[in-house]
């Protein structure tokens, strides 16, 4: 098979510190899992060093100097099958599928439909709400919210309560604000930077943040592990800073079985997923990420199986029977790195 494999913040020269560690690390899981197959990776010039080619032999790099998408569409019919990383922001996750998909290439995640549920996180709200446990979410439309005589409502909505406002095409906790009246609220939608006319706001839920990472077929889904979030409130805005994988709560089991209801429930989700949720005395679900996420990091370390093939047999409607994760990894972000701590 001719396999293609990219992350979008190395192949696009995308110098974001708060995405270039997480991004770096997966791309370097993906060229370790894939080492007994001939592959060829995406890497910009800005990061392609010396390390890569020698640890990497097997893996042949295209060294881009020009636009990721416009290599894609131009490139990517040459390939069988593609495994990337690419975040929902601005549609990116999705558009690129779609190119992918309307030139017969596989796609080793999911479909450009359900990459466009989870992307605008309206869509997965509308979905989730008839199968699991969700969080009150309300639409900001953003014209509407411009007009006086419309910014009642949303005044009302928000009076003596702390609630959550995000963009419906987030990625990590960018574009979040903890807003506590409307004068906040309105704020928070002025600074607002989003490829939908449309944003978010949630009720506010005390509790952990954490993830639970899956395999899925499109079909059925196999929770792998529930990651604890290291998450830090800066301001009114919130900083994603690591991870604990896997994470012992007395929920466990329950979160991941809600994870797997809304994951299944969801068509077209396919390899690796990732679904974020807030545990308090019961299980929230908040968003789905049909991609790869950073716990995948340490989970490849832990498991008892390669998870790249593991990924590519999900797609293919094949569950690994005998998966475990065994140990504990705690994730960092620190500056520029991502620093892997291996309890023993």
């Amino acid at each position: 098979m001719n396999l293609l494999i990219f992350e979008y913040a190395t192949a696009s020269g995308f110098n974001d510190p708060s995405l270039l560690a997480e991004g770096q690390a997966m791309l370097e899981g993906l060229l370790e899992d894939f080492q007994d197959f001939k592959i060829h990776y995406l890497i910009s010039e800005k990061f392609l060093s010396p390390e890569y080619l020698e640890k990497w032999k097997s893996a042949q790099p295209i060294i881009l100097k020009e636009d990721l998408r416009q290599w894609i569409t131009k490139n990517i019919s040459a390939y069988d099958g593609c495994l990337f990383v690419a975040a929902e922001e601005d549609m990116e996750l999705y558009e690129l599928t779609l190119i992918m998909e309307e030139r017969g290439v596989q796609v080793y995640g999911s479909t450009s439909q359900a990459v466009l549920n989870c992307s605008d996180k309206l869509k997965t709200y509308s979905i989730l709400k008839k199968h699991v446990p969700v969080i009150n979410t309300y639409k900001i439309i953003l014209e509407d919210f411009k007009c006086p005589e419309n910014q009642e409502k949303y005044a009302l909505l928000i009076k003596n309560k702390k609630m959550v406002f995000k963009p419906a095409d987030g990625v990590a906790c960018q574009g979040i604000k903890i807003v506590h009246s409307f004068e906040d609220l309105k704020k928070a939608v002025e600074s607002l930077n989003t490829f939908l006319p449309y944003a978010l706001l949630q009720d506010f839920v005390e509790g952990e943040s954490c993830s639970v990472s899956l395999l899925s077929t499109g079909d059925k889904a196999l929770p792998l592990t529930l990651n604890r979030q290291k998450i830090e409130f800066i301001g009114n805005g919130m900083e994603y800073h690591g991870a604990e994988v896997p994470w012992d709560h007395e929920l466990a089991k329950e979160a991941l079985e809600v994870a797997k209801k809304a994951v299944e429930s969801v068509d077209g989700l396919k390899g690796y997923v990732g679904v974020d949720l807030i545990l308090n005395n019961q299980v929230h679900i908040l968003e789905i990420n049909s991609r790869l996420t950073t716990p995948f990091v340490a989970i490849r370390k832990l498991s008892s199986v390669n998870m790249g093939h593991a990924i590519l047999d999900a797609v293919k409607g094949i569950l690994p029977e005998d998966l475990n994760c065994k140990g504990k990894i705690f994730l960092e972000k620190s500056g520029n790195n991502l620093i892997i701590t291996n309890q023993k």
